[in-house]
Formats: structure tokens, C-alpha cells, sequence
């Protein structure tokens, strides 16, 4: 068996407009309801809900069935946890609170093997290599990693440049809830301070020539950013659209 191409990744290259939502039930029967959904991508939440090892491989498992890409964002860029991400079969990151080109460096190197990272060999006992049935697993692995790196405080767009000429960074995100926090502006993401800055961001990120993203629950928000240059757009949450829908049919009966 042959390792296939990482057509999430090959598509963010391309500029292709990606739309997706954040899952945070940690849960394998929602991932695999919401990749019937048809969004491009389903963002798996190890940072802000309560995923481990074992409910993320549940939700990989189920998604292998379905054209949604998986992307996981870990709760930090660890290389030891980096590394039983990609074993477990993880391609896709998206890595929170990256603050400079060196710890870009470092997060590059994490998803590499030797000699371009350190990654630790043990891809016999893997998921990924589907326990050595791929006999390129690791000849091919590294190319097939997509990372995107989350800017989340003035002085991480300070280093955007920087950030995105690190070889092998694939993506700058722009998290508005934390930027806002770090500008001063708790709760207000859509502060004008805060969405000029986000503009200006999204335009240097382009013109660094890597993919710009962003989440945002306001569809005409996400329709300007998107138009504004962003190709990996996150437009929803899980959870929030199941308890808005009960709140909803509850309060029709009250």
C-alpha cells in the first residue's frame, strides 16, 4: 500500500475557499453526524474542550468515511503529544498561541522525522502507517503534514512576516476571541480596533503568500473576511448549535 496525497492540504495550496466548524463534544457519533453535514473540514477541539487521545482517534475513525478533512487543534504544541497526534493518524494541525518564528521552527520540527525535525520513528505501531502496511509511511509522511499556526496577541501579528516564511508553515488563523482579550477588549471581537487589525492581518498573511483563517459565528462577518482573503473559515460550533436549537424548541413551549 501507497500513502495517498493529503488533499486537504493540496486544496489550502491551491486557494480553494474551505469552510468548516469546531467540534468540542468530544464526541465520535457527533463527528460522524456532522461529516454528513458536507463542510469542508470539522475542526476536532483539544484546547478549549474535552478531547484526549483516545476520543479524537474515535472521532478520526468515524470521519475515514466521509469527504469532511479533519483538523486538530491540540491543547499545546508539545512534541511528545505532537508525535501521538501523528501517530494516531493526525495530518492536519492547527496549533494555538504561536507567538514568533522560532516556536514555528520548533512546531515544524515536531511533525518532522530526522533529519528535517524530531520526530520520534515508531511507525509500525502506528495508525498513520496503518501498522506498516504503507511501505512509504515515512518517505512520504512529512509532506503530507499540513500545519496552521493560530496568531492571537499584537505582538504574534507583530511577527506575521516572520511567522509564515518559516519553510513548512502552511497557514496563519487569526483567533478574535484571544486577540481581542490581548488588545484590551475582552468579549469584543468585533471592536473596531480589533477588526482593523484583523484586516490588516489577513492582508499580510496573504501577501506572505500562505492561507489566512479565522472563525466567526456572524455570516455576514464571515462573508467579508472570506472575501477579505481568508481560505480556511470557520463558521460554527458544534455545541453552540445544538444548545441553540434546544433553546430554541423550549422556548416555543414555554
Amino acid at each position: 500500500m501507497q500513502m495517498g496525497e493529503n488533499d486537504f492540504k493540496r486544496r489550502l495550496s491551491a486557494g480553494d475557499v474551505l469552510h468548516g466548524i469546531w467540534l468540542g463534544l468530544a464526541s465520535p457519533y457527533v463527528a460522524d453526524m456532522a461529516a454528513t453535514a458536507g463542510f469542508d473540514w470539522l475542526l476536532l477541539d483539544g484546547e478549549h474542550a474535552p478531547n484526549d487521545l483516545q476520543s479524537l482517534l474515535g472521532q478520526l475513525q468515524v470521519m475515514a468515511a466521509h469527504a469532511s478533512h479533519p483538523v486538530v487543534r491540540p491543547p499545546t504544541g508539545d512534541p511528545v503529544l505532537l508525535k501521538q497526534y501523528l501517530d494516531i493518524g493526525v495530518q492536519n494541525f492547527l496549533i494555538p498561541m504561536v507567538e514568533d518564528a522560532e516556536q514555528a521552527a520548533r512546531l515544524v520540527a515536531a511533525t518532522r522525522y530526522p533529519p528535517a525535525g524530531i520526530r520520534g520513528v515508531g511507525s509500525v505501531l502506528a495508525r498513520a502507517s496503518r501498522w506498516g502496511e504503507i511501505e512509504d509511511y515515512v518517505a512520504r509522511a512529512d509532506d503530507e503534514v499540513c500545519l496552521i499556526l493560530q496568531v492571537e496577541s499584537p505582538a504574534a501579528l507583530d511577527n506575521i512576516e516572520a511567522i509564515a516564511a518559516v519553510e513548512g508553515v502552511d497557514g496563519l488563523f487569526i483567533g478574535p476571541a484571544d486577540l481581542s482579550a490581548a488588545m484590551g477588549y475582552p468579549g469584543q471581537p468585533d471592536h473596531p480596533a480589533v477588526t482593523r487589525a484583523i484586516d490588516d492581518a489577513i492582508r499580510r498573511i496573504r501577501d506572505a503568500g500562505k492561507a489566512a483563517g479565522i472563525i466567526t459565528l456572524d455570516d455576514a462577518q464571515a462573508r467579508a473576511w472570506r472575501d477579505a482573503g481568508c481560505t480556511f473559515v470557520g463558521v460554527g460550533v458544534d455545541a453552540l448549535l445544538l444548545a441553540g436549537a434546544m433553546r430554541e424548541l423550549a422556548r416555543r413551549y414555554r
